[in-house]
């Protein structure tokens, strides 16, 4: 079965087989319940913390990057249009994201007894986040376009890049988890699996190239590479129970949002004649305007209903 080329697969197969599987993670979800009630986190063992983060971290890094991937043979053949509407949707979400984050960065600040010490921290995060991910991303363009490397060859590279901003991804979630603030945890899973569906496509983009496609092996240590860091983040981010730790992990997700912007913009301009149309701006504002419904409206009446508890 491994070694079986992703082309093989049905298309029906290709459509429906990673929704069932969201579906499943989300029924794992629901029964241990990670988006209830967080304030019993205290009192949970560090094992228990580990678990229920690794399952988070699947969901929001691993499985959709692995659904962007099953998707590839009917992606590769969509509307060039279409496929950066979806990107633009995509962006709204997160800048969306990055503006909550960043208010929790100055809330927790503002908690911090060294003030002077937490806008370093802050101002550090985010710039030096950044930075790191775009000479990541640079050196990622140059080997693409000087290595005479093979398709399959390039998008493990691709992978890596992308698994480094993962991290900064998983950090987010963690120190959320471990604040009891279920509200942002979930907003921050749902914000990542929107954006981390489109890196499947953007990993295997290079084996198009290819002459064979590689088989289904391949796939999966790629989306392991690309997606399995939000994991590990949201280990490290479990530490930051402390405002300082607090901001310094929250800038440093802020920093990893702001170059993926820049990168889905780079996508779109690839093979666009504009990254701001109509069309992608009104998708943009789509995505935007989703996460303040489930953030302002949605989030409220679940509060209002018991069903999350901060």
């Amino acid at each position: 079965m491994t070694d079986r080329p992703i082309d093989d697969l049905s298309r029906w197969l290709v459509a429906t087989g990673p929704v069932v599987i969201l579906g499943a993670i989300f029924g794992v979800l629901y029964l241990t319940s990670p988006f209830g009630d967080l304030g019993a986190v205290d009192g949970a063992s560090a094992l228990e913390i580990l678990w229920m983060l690794t399952i988070i971290g699947a969901l929001a890094g691993i499985v959709p990057v692995a659904i962007g991937m099953l998707w590839f043979p009917i992606i590769r053949d969509l509307d060039p249009q279409r496929m950066h509407a979806f990107l633009a949707l995509a962006a709204g979400v997160l800048a969306f994201i990055a503006i909550e984050m960043t208010e929790e960065v100055i809330e927790q600040s503002a908690e911090a007894e060294q003030t002077l010490l937490a806008t370093g921290l802050a101002v550090a995060g985010v710039g030096g986040t950044f930075a790191a991910m775009y000479l990541v991303s640079e050196w990622r363009q140059r080997t693409v376009a000087t290595a005479h490397k093979s398709g399959l060859e390039i998008a493990y590279l691709v992978a890596l890049a992308l698994g480094l901003h993962s991290v900064g991804e998983g950090l987010g979630i963690g120190v959320a988890f471990i604040q009891g603030d279920s509200t942002m945890v979930m907003l921050l899973v749902l914000a990542f699996v929107l954006h981390n569906v489109m890196e499947g496509p953007t990993v295997v983009a290079a084996v198009a190239r290819d002459r064979k496609t590689p088989p289904l092996r391949h796939f999966a240590a790629m989306g392991v590479i690309a997606g399995g860091p939000v994991i590990l983040g949201g280990w490290i981010g479990s530490v930051g129970e402390s405002p300082l730790l607090a901001v310094l992990f929250f800038a440093i997700a802020v920093g990893a949002i702001l170059q993926v912007l820049i990168e889905v913009a780079e996508l779109i301009r690839f093979d666009a004649e504009a990254v701001v149309t109509r069309t992608n701006a009104a998708t943009f504002s789509v995505g935007f305007g989703l996460m303040f419904l489930l953030e302002d409206v949605v989030s409220n009446l679940l509060l209002e209903g018991g069903l999350l508890s901060l």
